[in-house]
């Protein structure tokens, strides 16, 4: 890892000229120029130029490349697009071995010059333009959680004729009966034990200080629940886009801080059988003109009116929400019964097996939010956040009930009078068929967008595992 100061250009949101970023990269000796940008379904993809080929020009007319490549963008026919970097996104790269000046971009259609509307952070930026339109509220805040496993190797195959994964770390409880000095972290015994037993204090430490110097501040890090190097390191809140740019920063930085450690890092939800699995539960408030929305002392949990609508509009479309907030086959794996699950379509405060948990922590009006806890980190954040915002505001437009809250024991058991999330992305992605209306206002999502995204991953993901024989079918049926 480079050694030079990777501090966020302009970190505090003012928005820098292409003049002011191109002499910053001079004066950082940047050598190369890497442009990064987030695909349809959330992992970022980048291309590098020598910095002596990138000027100011770049910012206002844009580099070509291939749209026809990306899952879920362009055809061969119309395969050209451009990649708009935003100058207020400049960093130094802190994992590149050439000094290189890292900048996020948007994409833009060469014919029209106009956003391409497939691009996740552009549709994030129309949520919080319409958001301003309907004036509720100038400003939607998001704190997500971002668990995530580290390991110390992992193998993994599928073909015709066999498949298998291995997953392995010296912290797993399994490793109890190999030679070696026994502190392993039992099964959902990983909730803040101290070292010997956390043996990734110092990954999380470098985590954290790696996204500070970024511009990102971060703030507790600690081991999560399960066994097996589960993690977890919190962001503080920030406007919808931003923090959508910070979680994909976040993920980058975890998966090469532990490369460079000789680990490997997944935010999977459900990497291994019968213990915890990872979550992204997302923090979100709505404020105007610098005043809390959510907060009314006299309401449940503190909870404003307009709070509660939001919370309505978050459980009346949860189902269709999953399909981006949950949008794996494997999502499905840890949004089941136990493991403090939050499949229950429900609100409370404190109750972690609710959808929606009210934090209790403080009674400051500025602290007051809810936690939507069904999301996982696989999610692309952009579109994640945004449909989010677009539930709460239909829920405030029309001024849904969230009905009574949960302050019961949701955990043990299955209840079958508690609504559950979808069973399997199968499901959600049906809910997001029947019920996509509410994000189509605006024209923050488009119809052409929702319909990529179901076919996509109907065909990519959910038949690629539901076609397949599963090794637990071996077990059960082999010799029957």
């Amino acid at each position: 890892m480079q050694e030079l100061e990777t501090k966020a250009y302009l970190a505090n949101g003012t928005q820098p000229e292409a003049e002011e970023a191109v002499a910053w990269a001079f004066e950082q000796k940047a050598q190369m120029v890497d442009l990064k940008f987030c695909d349809l379904f959330g992992s970022w993809q980048h291309m590098t130029l020598p910095v002596s080929a990138f000027g100011t020009s770049a910012f206002a007319e844009g580099l070509g490349f291939d749209g026809s490549s990306i899952r879920g963008w362009q055809g061969i026919a119309e395969s050209d697009l451009l990649l708009m970097p935003d100058p207020a996104s400049a960093v130094l790269d802190p994992f590149t071995e050439a000094p290189t000046l890292s900048l996020v971009c948007e994409i833009a259609d060469p014919t029209t010059g106009k956003p391409y509307g497939r691009d996740p952070r552009r549709l994030a930026r129309r949520a919080e333009a319409y958001l301003r339109e309907t004036g509720i509220a100038d400003t939607a805040n998001f704190g997500p959680e971002c668990e995530f496993f580290v390991f110390d190797q992992v193998s993994y195959e599928l073909s015709p004729h066999r498949a298998h994964y291995t997953l392995d770390s010296a912290e797993g409880h399994w490793n109890s009966g190999v030679p070696g000095l026994g502190y392993t972290v039992r099964e959902k015994g990983g909730y803040f034990p101290p070292a010997p037993h956390d043996t990734l204090h110092d990954l999380r430490t470098e985590i954290v200080l790696t996204l500070e110097r970024l511009g990102i501040p971060c703030e507790f890090h600690h081991h999560e629940v399960a066994s097996a190097g589960q993690c977890e390191v919190d962001l503080r809140y920030q406007s919808l886009t931003r923090m959508a740019d910070q979680v994909m920063t976040y993920k980058y930085v975890v998966r090469n801080v532990a490369r460079v450690a000789g680990k490997t890092a997944t935010f999977m939800p459900k990497p291994i059988f019968g213990d915890n699995g990872s979550g992204m539960h997302t923090h979100q408030s709505l404020w105007k003109e610098s005043t809390p929305l959510f907060s009314d002392k006299s309401g449940y949990a503190g909870l404003s009116q307009l709070a509660r609508a939001y919370v309505g509009g978050l459980l009346m479309h949860a189902p269709a929400l999953l399909a981006f907030c949950a949008p794996t086959t494997n999502s499905y794996r840890r949004l089941v019964p136990g493991y403090e699950a939050p499949v229950n379509l429900v609100y409370s405060k404190r109750n972690r097996s609710a959808a929606i948990r009210i934090p209790m922590y403080s009674d400051s009006a500025t602290a007051k939010r809810l936690e939507f806890r069904c999301p996982d980190a696989t999610a692309n954040p952009y579109l994640a956040f945004a449909a989010m915002l677009m539930a709460g505001i239909d829920g405030i437009e029309k001024g849904l009930d969230p009905g009574e809250p949960a302050d019961f024991d949701l955990f043990e058991k299955r209840r079958t009078d508690v609504a559950q999330v979808p069973g399997s992305l199968a499901e959600a992605l049906d809910a997001l068929e029947t019920d996509h209306e509410f994000l189509l206002r605006g024209g923050v999502f488009s119809e052409e967008l929702v319909r990529t995204w179901i076919d996509d991953k109907r065909e990519t993901e959910v038949d690629v595992v539901a076609l397949r024989p599963h090794p637990a079918e071996f077990a059960l049926y082999y010799d029957a």
